[in-house]
């Protein structure tokens, strides 16, 4: 009991000493550890989200975040024995650098082979013998602490391959081998719709910056929230504690469908190859949804191939040329001053203007003489169209002008993406100092062919479809909806901009003329034999600081039209620009035209399976003589009746050798077995070739060789 007493005591006096000591420490030191504290973890570091996906419509990745590494070496690691000569490790470790050196640098070479194995040896003893200075205490050590091993970002599974070389695969604070993470954005089909989806920009130290397109615009949408987190030292390892957690970004899901931007990329560069052409456009739209299906943006580099540097359909701003004629016989047409019966006089291609000499294409050839409104369009007359709105509107342009504006194709589209720019169309009777936006008597009839305006592609684009859609213009439609974990959180319903651009008999006047212009007209080219196509061809020069006649004449061809015509799906432009001629919208804009709608139709083309037949084949199959117990028991499972199989069953002679040319080898084999003569296969396939010819007398013991192909 004494003892026991003894120990009791002893125990309690421990606790009371603890207590004691927790008191002292929770009391009087209780700043001093508080401090230590702060400085073994850290505030308020943020904790980045990751970043949503934009995908095509049909849920294909277009841009997703992927991790990425830069690897690096801290030589100082666990000691240096230079510097800590008492550290037992810093002595093993040098020990183990020097013996697994070699297999190290090999292992980096096969990993990332254009460099050496010696190169990596050079790199890696260049930064363990590296001297670096200690910038508060100015020490001198020997050792870089943050020393690249690879100049680049490398994937997640390069990296885990790396970790696995030779003291690499060692824990850090003893090797030294560590890694800085980067989100990376990716696009899995390359640079399709690169300048509509848009780019990010990272920086070293994990930050990031969106660029352009879709990422910039809806760059709040797809980062997310930022959270906070903060770090504790525990022994010797730093342990994360989140104090609010991040939210990620939401999925984007766009309107871009992969196979028909892949269609129109490849088409538009296969004609810009094939002219020469310094830049070339695309727009496929859908029809009743207003949604962009494809968009292309190309133009000639420096190392002469085509990429897409801006997202010109939406921003490059220009002359449009014909297609605006369009809009201009629209406006009379809906205004009533004209029908399309109205005959316009146009001479032989040449007629004074104001002073000015206005020109039709054809005017060396005599011009197109008397024609009327609907013939006017088709073959793309300069003077039966400037003559119209010159002779009705040339006292009142101002009716003109908000006419346009009436029609939507001066409408501003407030489209989602950064850089669009909307059409400049003057407004006469306005006063300004700028000469540019002067209005002179040749004005009018100069705006009605096309001149005089600047107007991007999707506004043209858009104001086609509208005719197409019956009057009623859809604002285009990038984007569908926003998904977050697989729910869909906002859906961007199609927005009607308005209900009618023109009266509907204006409107089903101008599908018409537009249908007459592919199928009789300019645009020919631009049709198919499948389906009926309507549009309007266009050819403008580009003006320069000099005017249009300056050095090199350059051509902004275009074509822009719907199809298929008599249930339009889909509206689509084309624009081309290149030097010098030949020079023709309707034959080269057209062309590329042709080739997507034709490619898009036969994508959605469906077909009987009855129409496919071939009226002069055979319905019940020939089956070769043989075993014919496998062949009956497929055909049942066909439902074919086998009793109406035409069994190719040549006559089997006794000890004759049977003709097997043509059949399977399991058929071949089972004729000449029957006749007691073994067989030796080689090859597979049919029976091309037999050893013993068909007819041959047998004898026991005989060997026939088949060659199968």
């Amino acid at each position: 009991m004494q003892r026991y007493l003894i120990v009791a005591v002893a125990l309690t006096l421990v606790g009371m000493a603890v207590i004691a000591k927790a008191g002292y420490t929770m009391t009087a030191k209780k700043s001093y550890w508080e401090t230590v504290a702060n400085g073994l973890k850290s505030d308020s570091d943020s904790v980045r989200p990751n970043r949503g996906n934009i995908l095509s419509c049909d849920g294909q990745l277009l841009a997703s975040s992927i991790p990425e590494y830069k690897i690096f070496m801290d030589f100082q690691a666990g000691g240096y024995s230079d510097t800590y000569t008492d550290t037992a490790w810093a002595h093993k470790r040098d020990t183990l650098w020097a013996e697994k050196l070699d297999s190290l640098c090999e292992g980096l070479h096969e990993i990332f082979p254009s460099w050496t194995a010696e190169q990596f040896r050079e790199r890696l003893e260049e930064g363990r013998l590296k001297t670096v200075t200690n910038p508060k205490t100015h020490a001198k050590t020997v050792g870089a602490r943050h020393w690249a091993v690879w100049p680049r970002r490398i994937s997640y599974s390069t990296y885990c391959e790396v970790a696995e070389l030779p003291y690499f695969n060692l824990p850090t604070n003893r090797g030294g081998f560590h890694a800085e993470k980067f989100e990376a954005r990716r696009r899995p089909f390359g640079s399709l719709a690169e300048r509509t989806i848009g780019d990010i920009r990272s920086f070293e130290g994990g930050k990031d910056t969106a660029r352009f397109g879709l990422e910039l615009y809806y760059d709040s949408v797809l980062r997310g929230k930022t959270g906070i987190q903060h770090k504790q030292k525990v022994l010797n390892k730093t342990v994360p504690f989140v104090i609010t957690p991040p939210i990620d970004g939401a999925d984007i899901v766009t309107t871009i469908d992969v196979g028909m931007q892949d269609l129109a990329e490849q088409s538009l560069i296969e004609e810009l190859k094939k002219w020469n052409a310094s830049m070339g456009v695309t727009i496929l739209m859908e029809v009743k949804t207003g949604d962009v299906k494809a968009i292309v943006n190309m133009r000639r580099g420096s190392d002469g191939e085509y990429h897409e540097m801006y997202n010109d359909a939406i921003s490059y701003r220009c002359e449009p040329g014909s297609v605006f004629k369009t809009a201009s016989f629209l406006v009379a047409l809906d205004d009533g001053v004209v029908d399309t019966s109205y005959v316009i006089h146009t001479g032989n291609g040449q007629m004074r203007m104001h002073g000015a000499n206005m020109k039709d294409h054809n005017w060396h050839r005599g011009g197109y003489g008397d024609i009327n409104v609907a013939r006017t369009l088709e073959v793309s007359s300069n003077i039966g169209v400037s003559y119209v709105i010159d002779h009705f509107y040339g006292s009142n342009p101002t009716k003109y002008v908000e006419g346009l504006y009436r029609v939507g194709i001066g409408e501003d589209l407030k489209l989602p993406i950064n850089g669009y720019l909307s059409p400049k169309i003057r407004m006469p009777n306005t006063t300004t100092t700028n000469r540019a936006e002067y209005w002179s008597k040749t004005t009018l009839p100069w705006m009605s062919i096309g001149y005089e305006t600047q107007i991007a592609p999707i506004n043209t684009v858009t104001f086609y479809n509208a005719i197409a859609n019956n009057g009623k213009m859809m604002r285009p439609r990038f984007v569908k909806e926003f998904v977050k974990d697989g729910e869909v959180i906002k859906t961007v319903e199609p927005e009607v901009i308005k209900d009618q651009i023109a009266r509907p008999q204006a409107i089903q006047t101008m599908q018409t003329i537009l249908r007459h212009v592919v199928s009789q007209g300019l645009g020919k080219k631009a049709g198919s034999h499948s389906f009926q196509v309507a549009g309007k061809t266009g050819t403008a020069q580009v003006a320069k600081a000099g005017g249009y006649k300056s050095g090199t004449v350059e051509y902004w061809l275009s074509f822009c039209g719907y199809f298929p015509a008599d249930n339009p799906q889909y509206t689509c432009i084309v624009c081309l620009k290149k030097s010098g001629l030949p020079a023709s919208g309707g034959a080269m804009s057209g062309a590329v035209f042709h080739k997507i709608s034709e490619g898009v139709m036969a994508k959605n083309l469906k077909l009987r399976v009855e129409d496919a037949r071939d009226s002069l084949s055979v319905f019940v199959p020939d089956v070769k003589g043989g075993d014919v117990t496998a062949a009956n028991y497929v055909l049942s499972n066909l439902n074919v009746n086998t009793s109406d199989i035409r069994l190719e069953m040549p006559e089997i002679q006794q000890h004759v050798m049977p003709n097997t040319i043509g059949m399977g080898a399991r058929d071949a084999v089972y004729q000449i077995e029957r006749q007691g003569v073994k067989v030796n296969l080689v090859g597979i396939g049919s029976v091309k070739h037999q050893s013993i010819a068909p007819g041959t007398a047998l004898k026991p013991g005989m060997t026939c060789t088949l060659e199968l192909k």
